[in-house]
This record gives structure tokens, sequence and C-alpha cells, in this order.
């Protein structure tokens, strides 16, 4: 049985007393004080979390961005000298292998930020994409370390912390998707406006050998602002009720992004024949044989991972994720429903062990995020 992996901030979370378990490889904090607390921080003050488990690759030399546009669906070339771009990477059938984000961090040379649990899958994937010379793909997941800091007073909180201070107005300036980097070498930290929680939020891209440091700064400052550790529990409760895409739950190798209602991520029209446009194409002309809804279920009932969505007797979809919100009191799930289907009726039930429990479209997303 392979070791599971620990991030450099380890120690952190077992001081804390958060509860570990294994996750995509790595002994990750679910939870410190409580899902309930800790969701609410975020929505509410701010939050920090440890994502050190996500990939990160680099692409450098001549053609990086001409090459990054075969590999995924968006428009990677259009990005600006600070730009972040969400988008997928499919195969040649259409179906998503996974969703990412590109950060352009030269006219040669970008950032990609995978899943953790597609790391491998994904650097193979690239490579075999590779042209013969010029673009230069490089693993580089060990050498990073990853924290969110996610909340309506991220920025007040960040602003206040010495690790930040020297690049104080470009912090309180930056856009949403926009990226900056000060420092050199292995001091470097590069800052980004992104986020999985539908709120105002950063993420801080720093070496392993630096992620203790800028923990504790941050966490130093963070009483007078609300601060809480947040672990992947309340991570998870907070990007569904934003409604962002889950790989594994709503995102998989048997769906695509336009039936996951991520159409705008794919551009037809860019100059790169990227991997799975033809299929993409076929499929836009006919429709998407399911679509992704969301439904309000009836009293507390939680409608998990894969429960089977009924019309009467006849099953016709599959629920990708369910919770009870905390933040809007409702049972609320995600679900793919036949595409053929939609038209005919705004309730249907979801199997819920021996019962039928009715279950109501209600519009995606379900929290409008704030992240803006």
């Amino acid at each position: 049985m392979t070791a599971l992996k620990k991030t450099p901030l380890y120690d952190v979370h077992t001081s804390l007393g958060a509860r570990m378990v294994s996750f995509a490889g790595f002994e990750m904090p679910v939870s410190y004080t409580g899902i309930i607390e800790e969701h609410a921080a975020v929505r509410e003050r701010v939050g920090i979390f440890d994502v050190s488990h996500m990939g990160e690759f680099i692409v450098s030399g001549p053609g990086t961005f001409e090459y990054l546009d075969r590999v995924v669906t968006n428009n990677c070339s259009k990005l600006p000298p600070d730009g972040v771009l969400y988008t997928v990477m499919c195969q040649d059938n259409g179906t998503v292998i996974d969703d990412l984000l590109v950060l352009r961090l030269a006219d040669d040379r970008a950032l990609v930020v995978v899943n953790a649990a597609n790391i491998d899958k994904d650097y193979r994937h690239m490579a075999s994409l590779l042209p013969a010379d010029g673009v230069v793909l490089e693993n580089r997941s060990d050498y990073y370390a990853l924290l969110a800091v996610q909340g309506p007073q991220s920025r007040a909180l960040l602003i206040n912390c010495a690790t930040l201070e020297p690049v104080k107005e470009r912090l309180e300036e930056l856009a949403y998707y926009r990226h900056f980097r000060f420092g050199e070498g292995r001091d470097e930290f590069l800052v980004s406006r992104t986020g999985y929680t539908g709120e105002v939020g950063y993420e801080i891209f720093v070496t392993a050998a630096r992620a203790r440091a800028l923990w504790d700064d941050v966490m130093s400052k963070g009483a007078e602002f609300g601060l809480s550790p947040v672990g992947l529990a309340a991570r998870d409760t907070l990007r569904f009720e934003a409604s962002f895409c889950l790989y594994g739950n709503e995102l998989n190798d048997e769906t695509t992004p336009l039936e996951a209602g991520l159409k705008w991520v794919v551009k037809f029209k860019k100059p790169a024949d990227f991997v799975g446009k033809e299929a993409l194409l076929a499929e836009n002309a006919s429709g998407p044989k399911k679509t992704l809804v969301g439904l309000e279920l009836e009293g507390k009932n939680i409608a998990r991972h894969g429960y089977p969505v009924m019309s009467g007797s006849e099953v016709v979809g599959k629920v990708t994720s369910g919770t009870f919100s905390p933040t809007l009191a409702k049972s609320l799930c995600m679900a793919y429903v036949d595409s053929d289907r939609l038209g005919e009726e705004k309730v249907y039930t979801v199997q819920i062990r021996k019962k039928q429990v009715g279950a109501r479209v209600t519009p995606l997303p379900f929290y409008a995020s704030r992240a803006r």
C-alpha cells in the first residue's frame, strides 16, 4: 500500500487538532472545529485553507500558448500578462480529463494548476501532445505549496500581514482572475485573485519551504478579522453552494463540458484545433444528451452522489453532489437529467434508500458568487 503524502503544513494541522483523512493520495485536514462553523467563517468573515495537494505544471518555451490552445478548450493565447484562465482538458470524444487553471507568467511561460487526484494522468496526457521541440513541460507539484484565504475580510487581513505589506497596493487593486508575483527565486510569491468558495478570496503560491512562515503570518493577524482554518469538508459545502463543478462528481471522463454547463470555456472559433473539438462541435449541433440541473429536496433529506433521479418509476438522471446548505438552510443537490426529459416537468423525485423524495428544479447557482 502506497504511503499517503503530507503537505508542508501537515504538522500545523495536527497541532490544531484537525481531523485528518486520506484524500487524493494525501493526508489532509477535513475539519478543525466543525463543518458548519468553518463554512460560516468563510461566508461571514475569512478562512484559510491548505490546498498544497493541488498539482502545478510549468509549461515554457517558444510556442507555449499555441501548445496550450491545442491541449485545452479555452483560449489561452488571449490571456493578458497577469491573466488567469479557467478551462477544461478533453479527450478526443469530448469528455473531460480535468478542469484546471492556466496563469500567464510570461510570453513563453505558463503555470497550469490541476486537481490533485489527476496529477499523473494529466501530465501523461499533456506530455503526449508536446511538439517535437520548443515546448517544455515540468511537473513542479512538489515544489509549490498553495494557501487559499477566502471570505469578505480576506483582503483586509492580507494587507495587514507582514509578508504582503510590501505589495499592499497591488493586493488592493488586484482584479478577479488576475495575479501578480513578487520576490525572487525560492522567495517568490504568486498571488492570484481566485478561489473555490464563491467569496472574495486569494490563492497564494509559495515554495514548500516558505509555506509554514506564510501560514503563521496570516494566522498571527487573523484574530481581529475572525479568521478560521478550514478543512476539506467546508471547502466542499462552500463550492457546492456556489455550484462550482468538482472533478469526480460533476466532471469526469463520461461527461462533456457542454453537459456540465461549461460551454463558455469552449472556444470553437479560436485558431487552434483543440483535442475534442470535432466531438464537441457535433454535440453542440445536436444538443447534449444530459444536462446539469439544481434540485431542492423536501425536508432535510440529503441526496448523495450517485442517487437516482426519478420521473415516476423511471430513472431519468443521477445526483452528482448534494447536502443541506448551511447558508440557505435547504436540502439541495446538483444532478444530471436526461436532456429530452427536461421540458416535461419541474418536479422529480430522488431515490434515497427505500423512499422517493420530492425534488423541485431550482436555478444554478444556488448561491450567487460574491468573488468579484
